[in-house]
């Protein structure tokens, strides 16, 4: 692909959406619909684009505002489709698992996809209805989102969250979303791709996550599942975790500290050395763990989230060494701002793979 146009892009799956169309180096154009809408604008965003992506709904409002809105913005890109030179190739729904349930959100939902697989067939593209279960990941907005937002942003503000009714949820993480909605990952692996889980065990989860992470340690993260739900948890402990603090011993014969106690998984190590001005780095990543520990020198690490302007700054010394973990969906890098060389480590929680590197340059 080269080109995707995208409905609620600046929300929390549309964001992370974006993050995934920039490994492939595919171009998003925001369709704004609601009051926002520009038929001219939308009409010139999805001519001859690869997708037409609609995520923008209602979820969170009074029954008759959760059924117009859905209805409508199905509607307003539904009719830059038709109004295109070149219509999309394809056009993908951003579905809900609650589109049968008869509720008035689901029923919202069914008649959005209906109205979308019409404008499809009009236009002879292809239509692709993608019904996503409970939704996770970093960045989610708490008591909003989804309940995984809210127990993590509870636990890291250091409060215990309480299950009030403990059902089953049925868990996607948003990076395996956009992969869906993009084509990355066939349909037909949604099954494996999510996990089963009660309310009780998500919040256990989480709270053993938190348990290990306050010591600066690092989780059992084997599994898919648990390292995505831990970079959710971390995300909302950026930046007020950070930097772990390292003990360092030191005596005649020199110094020693730890750099990292990992729990459980691969890992990988490695060593840079830098010279003075330079700085390295300028990526991110979308499902992998790393962390950046000065040995020796004076360095700044600076991290910017993902489409904003926020940029945070630490300066570390290998003489009061401290750890930075990077969240993922934010770029980052480290210069040597001192007189003499750099020593950095870096881990990360897997092993380098050359042909899905989840490297991806990014300037902070």
């Amino acid at each position: 692909m080269t080109r995707v146009a995208i409905t609620g892009g600046r929300g929390f799956l549309g964001q992370h959406l974006r993050a995934a169309l920039l490994e492939s180096g595919t171009t998003a154009e925001l369709v704004a619909v609601g009051d926002s809408f520009d038929l001219a604008q939308a009409t010139d965003a999805v001519n001859g684009a690869d997708r037409a992506i609609h995520i923008a709904g209602v979820n969170r409002a009074p029954d008759e505002d959760i059924a117009a809105g859905n209805i409508l913005f199905a509607e307003q890109l539904a009719s830059a489709i038709l109004a295109a030179e070149q219509a999309p190739r394809i056009v993908v729904f951003a579905n809900s698992t609650q589109s049968t349930n008869r509720s008035v959100y689901g029923d919202a939902k069914a008649r959005a996809a209906a109205i979308l697989a019409d404008a499809a067939a009009k236009v002879s593209a292809e239509y692709v209805d993608v019904q996503l279960p409970n939704l996770f990941g970093e960045h989610g907005r708490p008591f909003y989102n989804a309940v995984t937002a809210t127990f993590s942003h509870l636990i890291a503000s250091g409060q215990t969250p309480t299950v009030r009714d403990d059902k089953e949820l049925t868990l996607l993480h948003a990076q395996n979303a956009a992969d869906l909605l993009s084509g990355v990952a066939p349909r037909d692996k949604l099954d494996s791709l999510i996990q089963v889980e009660t309310v009780s065990g998500l919040l256990g989860r989480l709270l053993g996550f938190a348990e290990t992470y306050n010591r600066g340690e690092i989780p059992p993260v084997a599994e898919s599942f648990d390292r995505d739900l831990f970079n959710t948890y971390r995300s909302y402990t950026f930046p007020a975790q950070a930097p772990i603090m390292l003990t360092r011993h030191a005596d005649i014969r020199g110094s020693f500290f730890e750099i990292i106690r990992s729990h459980g998984g691969p890992g990988q190590s490695s060593f840079s050395t830098t010279v003075p001005g330079v700085t390295r780095g300028d990526h991110f990543h979308r499902r992998k763990i790393e962390r950046f520990t000065v040995l020796q020198g004076t360095g700044r690490i600076s991290l910017r989230r993902l489409f904003t302007d926020e940029v945070i700054s630490f300066e570390v010394t290998g003489d009061a060494p401290g750890a930075i973990d990077m969240p993922t969906m934010w770029s980052h890098n480290i210069t040597n701002v001192g007189v003499d060389e750099l020593y950095t480590s870096f881990w990360t929680n897997d092993i380098f793979n050359p042909e899905n590197p989840d490297t991806i340059a990014e300037a902070v």
